[in-house]
């Protein structure tokens, strides 16, 4: 806790949560209700990530 400045709740959160799940990883950890929320959020990371690259891909076909 001292060496990475973290507070002792912060730990024992931690070491609550790895318990509960057997995972140390966060998405094995959220609610179902957190999960719900973020899903929206990684479908427009993904559209905008597919429009950028149709954007630039565009200019190669209509030259063709």
């Amino acid at each position: 806790m001292d060496e990475c400045d973290l507070g002792k709740s912060t730990v024992e959160r931690w070491i609550k949560s790895i318990n509960a799940t057997g995972s140390p990883r966060a998405a094995d950890n959220r609610t179902p209700e957190q999960n719900r929320i973020l899903e929206p959020e990684r479908e427009n990371r993904r559209f905008r990530m597919e429009v950028d690259v149709l954007r630039r891909a565009a200019p190669v076909y209509a030259r063709k």
